[in-house]
């Protein structure tokens, strides 16, 4: 005697089979949630203290990042500027604007400024800008078109994997030190070829493979090592 009907046995397969896609879509749908704005911030701009637009600055006025940042060349923070910095131009123009009175005021007090902190890395993370900086990655490698930002916004998820990116095939971003600081650097390429040490590079792998050399970049297994960034 049957007692399910013939097409149960259709009924479980095609249970199985749902609830396989149904996990591998979840699954899936995690995935890029982690990956999204909502989660590492990426593309959101955060209120602050006072409007600070890089794009003025740095595109409109030329001001060099290492002007602000004094410390991205020796420290593993870039610092954050002191408002006697912001002062130095502001004690001579823009006075009186409204905008800048939280600067005035800070100045006046001596109380610092209560920046919002755009890039943030775990504190189970080791970085180091110095050392970047050093073996020729560029400012808006990380950072984005900083220049172009009116307000300043995180660029990359600053995730693993997207770091990794980068420590596997360091020669596809690494650029001349003179270079580092400069917003419109533009990979060499046959229209654009770029000198170094009296050899003439038309593309980024050449150029990058021959940096990663000359700055003496430890190998791949070492740079990708749990403990490099780990510690």
């Amino acid at each position: 005697m049957q007692i399910f009907h013939r097409s149960t046995n259709t009924l479980s397969r095609a249970s199985i089979y749902g609830a396989v896609f149904i996990v591998a879509g979840l699954g899936y749908a995690l995935m890029q949630l982690q990956r999204s704005p909502y989660i590492t911030d990426a593309g959101v701009v955060k209120p602050q203290p006072v409007a600070f637009s890089h794009q003025h600055h740095v595109a409109g006025l030329g001001i060099d990042c290492r002007y602000c940042h004094t410390s991205v060349e020796q420290s593993s923070f870039a610092g954050i500027p002191p408002t006697r910095t912001c002062m130095n131009c502001h004690s001579q123009i823009w006075t009186n604007a409204k905008l800048l009175e939280p600067v005035r005021a800070s100045y006046r007090s001596g109380e610092s400024l209560q920046w919002t902190r755009v890039n943030q890395l775990p504190d189970f993370v080791y970085f180091n800008h110095s050392i970047h900086i050093n073996k020729g990655v560029g400012c808006n490698t990380c950072h984005g078109p900083v220049d172009q930002m009116p307000m300043m916004y995180q660029y990359a998820s600053l995730q693993m994997e997207w770091c990794l990116d980068c420590h596997r095939a360091p020669e596809k971003y690494l650029r001349p030190r003179d270079q580092v600081f400069n917003m419109r650097y533009e990979k060499p390429s046959p229209d654009l070829p770029l000198e170094l040490d009296g050899h003439s590079y038309t593309d980024q792998i050449a150029l990058g493979t021959a940096l990663v050399a000359k700055y003496k970049l430890r190998s791949v297994s070492d740079i990708t090592s749990c403990s490099t960034c780990h510690r």
